[in-house]
């Protein structure tokens, strides 16, 4: 297997009462929810009954560009030593701005030949830059361009694009640029909320879900249908995913976190 996932999100188009689809060209978005610089949160990878690997997420700085407000974050994937059917060791990297909409993409795949490939996205001339080569031996092998007519997320900013919607009763259509193609991903979000359990902590996690299915396959590896329960607060911390990667179906569980304000909120009845 090359890849397996994170990201709580590459969404799916499962209708349910009362939903409708919203474009995020102009998307609704949760006034409480808050995206923390320092940010670094931890993931186990769990495939039937074995532990695989862990996926590191951290938000790196904020800044001030063009008027607006841009984040880095970065995700860290790594499969655990020993493992007979996984070997994976990759690095993301993503610019969004506040409304998550993607700047720059990064994916880099580690190895004895470290490849990568590189989304910027210029805002202002609607122009994506794509360039793909070897670490290396600073070979290039893709540098072109292509025209886009909307905002898109790359496939780590998705993830970010979720979390600040939780909480919602609503269906959207998420536009994304992966794999060098203009693809869509489809998120159900629910307001209803849900408990949850983690070893992490020794009561039930109040969440609340999402659920969504992609057409394309994900920076991850991630494939076809997927949900995930995120802490039902103002930071909307993903608790636990569970989706469908190249090798079967996987769930990713909280492990540990550096927010020294934050503890899972308790679930209630």
């Amino acid at each position: 297997m090359k890849k397996f996932l994170i990201i709580f999100v590459s969404f799916l188009s499962i209708t349910f009462l009362g939903s409708k689809i919203i474009d995020s060209s102009n998307p609704p978005q949760s006034i409480d929810k808050k995206i923390k610089v320092g940010e670094d949160i931890t993931y186990v990878v769990k495939y039937l009954a074995f532990e695989i690997g862990e996926i590191k997420l951290k938000v790196l700085k904020q800044i001030n560009e063009a008027n607006d407000t841009l984040y880095s974050a970065v995700a860290y994937i790594n499969s655990y030593d020993g493992i007979p059917f996984v070997s994976l060791h990759q690095i993301y990297e993503t610019k969004f701005d506040t409304k998550q909409s993607s700047h720059y993409f990064k994916g880099t795949v580690l190895g004895d030949d470290t490849t990568y490939t590189k989304y910027n996205f210029n805002h202002s001339s609607k122009i994506i830059h794509i360039q793909q080569g070897r670490e290396r031996t600073k070979e290039i092998w893709t540098d072109s361009t292509t025209k886009y007519d909307r905002d898109y997320q790359d496939g780590l900013s998705l993830f970010y694009f979720a979390r600040m919607r939780t909480g919602q009763q609503k269906k959207v259509n998420v536009p994304v640029f992966i794999n060098e193609k203009y693809e869509k991903t489809y998120i159900n979000f629910y307001k209803d909320v849900e408990d949850m359990d983690i070893d992490a902590v020794d009561y039930d996690i109040d969440c609340v879900r999402l659920d969504g299915e992609t057409e394309f396959r994900g920076i991850f590896g991630l494939t076809g249908y997927f949900e995930g329960w995120f802490s039902n607060d103002q930071y909307a911390i993903p608790i636990v995913a569970k989706m469908q990667v190249l090798i079967g179906s996987i769930t990713l569980e909280l492990k540990n976190w550096n927010r020294k304000e934050w503890m899972p909120p308790k679930y209630k009845d």
